[in-house]
């Protein structure tokens, strides 16, 4: 089995700790235990942190929210998701018109801030179909699959509108054995029927990690990216997107990968983190 570090030894070295929400904080059974620990050290210490998540299911508030919830005490302001970048750039690329979007309402949050007018796949039909000047796929719930999926094949072959997908996650774990199919795997089969370029956000793309490096530096100009640590559990996402941004990366046991395959899928992907732990828990 491969061998793991001493998880308080490594984040010493480190100003400001990116952290991955689904697998790294919590996972299916709740907060991963020990994590209330972690955060309470990283104040202590002075140590600027970062949620960084390609969940677009909710907005910054509700995830925060769902982490008070389980008795962590993080504050929107820390949260920098997948869903706020598609946000931004339906702010400055899309300016009338009907956004269509597959997902929960709440999932819509961002795009309804934006003023346009948002609606669901299942609301698209001849009355208003040439009106929809964009597409965003968001989360995995919230419509039908058989009918929906098939609505959004036809909308994207009668128009040639930006289709952005805010969650590029191709699955993510129920429990020790299953995965379920998230919104990236969806939008990934639907590109390859349409056969039409798709704007991705989320790791592993640069934007994600630009977003927050200027975040991060807004506050303090003179954090550098050898000052920052990624931590993760999937190694495709968090990990490759950390390395290609010039990040020192965390590979974490606590969601996606597991330790006894760990070593067969850092030899066979070629994505090598810069520390592998248990977990990112204190002691």
């Amino acid at each position: 089995m491969i061998q793991t570090e001493d998880f308080k030894s490594i984040i010493d070295q480190y100003k400001v700790i990116f952290f991955d929400a689904f697998g790294v904080i919590k996972n299916y059974k709740g907060m991963v235990p020990g994590m209330d620990e972690t955060f309470a050290y990283l104040r202590a210490t002075g140590k600027e942190y970062y949620i960084v998540t390609n969940d677009a299911s909710r907005s910054p508030k509700q995830l925060a929210a769902s982490f008070n919830k389980l008795g962590l005490d993080i504050t929107p302001d820390r949260i920098i998701s997948s869903g706020m970048l598609a946000k931004e750039y339906l702010d400055l690329k899309v300016n009338e018109g009907i956004v269509a979007y597959l997902g929960t309402a709440n999932s819509a949050h961002y795009i309804d801030y934006s003023g346009l007018h948002t609606l669901p796949v299942s609301a698209i039909d001849e009355s208003n179909i040439d009106q929809v000047n964009a597409l965003v796929f968001l989360d995995d719930e919230g419509f039908d699959w058989f009918r929906d999926l098939n609505k959004t094949v036809n909308i994207l072959r009668r128009r040639n509108i930006p289709t952005i997908v805010a969650n590029t996650d191709y699955a993510y774990p129920l429990n020790t054995q299953d995965v379920a199919i998230a919104i990236g795997g969806i939008a990934s089969m639907i590109h390859q029927i349409v056969g039409k370029r798709f704007i991705n956000f989320g790791k592993p793309d640069s934007l994600m990690f630009t977003f927050a490096y200027d975040q991060v530096r807004k506050t303090n100009p003179s954090i550098g990216k050898k000052d920052i640590l990624m931590i993760g559990d999937t190694l495709q996402t968090d990990i490759l997107g950390g390395n290609k941004f010039g990040l020192d990366t965390m590979l974490v046991f606590t969601g996606n990968t597991l330790p006894t395959d760990a070593e067969t899928r850092i030899t066979s992907s070629g994505i090598v983190p810069t520390y592998i732990c248990e977990k990112a828990v204190i002691g």
